[in-house]
């Protein structure tokens, strides 16, 4: 039975307490559970990711209110090697050498930042798959919280390799519903991602900011000069993407 009486040096947890509580308090005992799971859930479902093809939150959105979602998963080996490097090149050029957070990129944002409403950069691709799969879009430090220690999670049991091939195969790559890479590639330009050349997989990988407004089929100028200082750079940086041509 709860005790009125209790006294906070008594060495009692928050959740021990929690448990204790009258009939009347069950609902609380209730949300504090349910919480307690979709905390967890994430840490669970990970190690499972290494060989189970997870959707996102996005895509499982738009399933369940009857919005369209196009989506064929492919494995890395049947993806551009161009695309797979344009894509770090484009998002997060210390993929390999990161361990799910780019400390060194985090401080850059933050002292680029006037105040913290300001802050901006710093996402992984780790942290945007960590993101896509388990969290919710927008700027808030309460996401970003949950993202951190979820994305060294990620890093720590899964391969760069497998990080890499979920991520190509969740993101939006289109303003209709349009997931992952294969479905992206096939509206844009009528192939697979397993044969675009390095500029059309620049011009995909100039889209992910804003899959919406960014349309890799119809690019504009500026995108056009995007996928050309991608391409660039994929050119003199070629070891970005050392850590897909081997095991961890």
């Amino acid at each position: 039975m709860y005790r009125p009486d209790y006294r906070p040096g008594k060495r009692l947890t928050v959740a021990y307490d929690i448990l204790r509580l009258p009939r009347v308090a069950r609902p609380l005992r209730a949300v504090f559970f349910a919480v307690l799971v979709m905390l967890l859930a994430p840490y669970v479902l990970t190690p499972l990711y290494a060989v189970i093809d997870p959707p996102s939150t996005v895509m499982l959105w738009r399933n369940m209110s009857g919005q369209r979602v196009e989506r064929q998963f492919v494995p890395l080996s049947r993806i551009s090697p161009a695309l797979a490097l344009a894509v770090i090149i484009a998002e997060d050029g210390r993929f390999c050498s990161h361990h799910g957070v780019d400390f060194r990129e985090l401080r850059d944002a933050i002292a680029d930042a006037d105040d913290l409403d300001a802050l901006r950069g710093g996402s992984t691709i780790t942290q945007q798959v960590a993101k896509n799969l388990f969290l919710w879009g927008g700027r808030s430090f309460v996401r970003k919280a949950l993202e951190f220690p979820l994305a060294l999670w990620i890093d720590l049991v899964l391969t760069k390799r497998r990080v890499l091939e979920i991520y190509l195969n969740i993101a939006e790559w289109g303003p209709n519903g349009e997931f992952g890479v294969e479905a992206g590639s096939r509206r844009a330009f009528g192939k697979s991602a397993r044969e675009l050349s390095p500029y059309q997989a620049a011009l995909l990988a100039s889209m992910l900011p804003n899959p919406v407004t960014r349309d890799a089929k119809s690019p504009g100028p500026g995108l056009r000069r995007l996928a050309g200082l991608y391409v660039a750079r994929a050119a003199r940086s070629p070891e970005a993407a050392n850590c897909l041509r081997q095991s961890r």
